[in-house]
């Protein structure tokens, strides 16, 4: 007898109401994120209506969207303007509403034909691309800045400097990247999901593929939980509570999976100059801040703050806990040196995954007759992994967990074994 029944095939074969549901659902999850996070931050104050289309431009960037920046400040200044960040925040929530919503229709079901998976993911994207248009036509605005006190604003008027700022999507780019990310994200949730129906031809992958991906995603997710329960306690003790908002409901994955990364031992190289207030621990802005090319690392770190080591042990804890997590899962018959190739491989693919989504490049400026900085209205701040580095150490952690791992899977089996004789 077979494992579903007519109406849900129905569902996967024909269910544009519910491809409507999920590519919408998580556009306008996205887009209620990005808002509330951006009125915490201070945007709603922005002059000319440029409130939603700045919420807009941030839904648009959280998948990878090419959002260009531009600036005119009259005859005799000069503006320059650059950013590439994503609002991770933004992008986690989005994905885990979509996952959702496209892996809805296919529960109770054992398996699923590849054109029927392809069917069902080419109607959400469809609705996907559509949404995202619109958002992309919408993320457009320019609007003046203040160059600062008054006596800078009648210099400005003397001058005829009159700074704005505008930015605009570059649509093309941003659907066929908006595009990919649907598509990994629909992938990955198969991937995850121990309930999701496979093709036959795959079903022999997913004892070694399913474990190990589970494990990550679950991984990054705890990263995010603490990082929330920090926050929430650093609000509640030293105040702040709508600039921690901000952080949490725009930045926050940047900055546990940034600390994630340092704890494997990652170095990240980066600068900070201007009047930025970075969404991050202080130690980790003074390390960054007034250097051409600052290195942040655990050692770098340490330096201003012993605690960091700290960071050592809980991502020995938290992995630890993931290769357990894949070998129980992963069938017996498993050697303890298999669960570490998968687990080594899993973790590349994260830190990967991390280090590339993580990058952070933003500088704007105005000059004035060669007279940079003026009004404070200049800026600059990076931040990219040494990327090599990276993935060896992701190998090595996953290597050792993923054999620890693997031996304790080994162990508390046996043991329940012998019990039950």
């Amino acid at each position: 007898m077979s494992a579903h029944t007519p109406s849900d095939q129905a569902v996967a074969r024909h269910g544009w109401v519910q491809a409507i549901a999920a590519a919408l659902a998580g556009l306008i999850t996205m887009g209620i994120v990005a808002a509330l996070g951006l009125w915490a931050a201070g945007a709603s104050d922005l002059p000319d209506g440029a409130f939603p289309p700045v919420v807009a431009a941030t839904v648009v960037t959280a998948v990878g969207g090419t959002v260009e920046l531009s600036g005119n400040a009259g005859a005799l200044a000069d503006t320059q303007a650059g950013l590439t960040v994503i609002p991770l925040s933004v992008t986690l929530v989005g994905a885990l509403v979509t996952a959702a919503g496209f892996l809805r229709p296919l529960r109770h079901r054992a398996v699923a034909g590849a054109p029927e998976l392809a069917g069902w993911a080419a109607r959400i994207a469809v609705v996907w691309l559509l949404g995202l248009l619109a958002l992309a036509l919408t993320a457009r605005k320019t609007f003046k800045l203040s160059v600062g006190d008054d006596t800078l604003s009648d210099l400005g008027d003397l001058f005829g400097v009159n700074p704005k700022v505008g930015f605009t999507t570059d649509v093309p780019p941003t659907l066929l990247i908006g595009l990919l990310w649907l598509a990994g994200v629909l992938v990955l949730a198969l991937l995850v999901s121990r309930g999701a129906p496979l093709p036959p031809r795959l079903l022999r992958f997913q004892e070694s593929v399913r474990p190990a991906a589970h494990a990550m995603v679950v991984l990054l997710l705890v990263y995010v939980v603490l990082g929330v329960v920090i926050a929430l306690v650093v609000a509640a003790t030293r105040g702040h509570a709508a600039a921690t908002l901000a952080v949490v409901l725009l930045g926050l994955p940047n900055l546990v999976w940034l600390v994630f990364t340092i704890g494997l031992g990652v170095t990240w190289n980066g600068r900070v100059e201007g009047p930025f207030g970075l969404p991050m621990p202080h130690v980790l802005d003074e390390v960054l801040r007034g250097k051409d090319t600052a290195t942040l690392n655990l050692s770098a770190l340490a330096e201003y703050d012993g605690r960091v080591w700290w960071l050592v042990a809980v991502n020995a804890v938290l992995l630890a806990a993931a290769a357990f997590s894949v070998a129980a899962r992963s069938p017996a018959r498993m050697r303890a040196w298999q669960h570490a190739v998968h687990l080594a491989v899993a973790l590349v693919l994260t830190v990967l995954t991390v280090c590339l989504i993580g990058r952070v490049s933003v500088h704007y400026g105005l000059s004035v007759l060669g007279i940079n900085d003026i009004g404070g209205l200049s800026g600059d701040l990076y931040l990219h992994p040494d990327l090599w580095s990276a993935l060896g150490f992701a190998a090595l952690w996953g290597l050792v967990a993923g054999f620890l791992g693997g031996l304790l899977a080994e162990l508390v089996r046996s043991r329940s074994a012998t019990r039950t004789r």
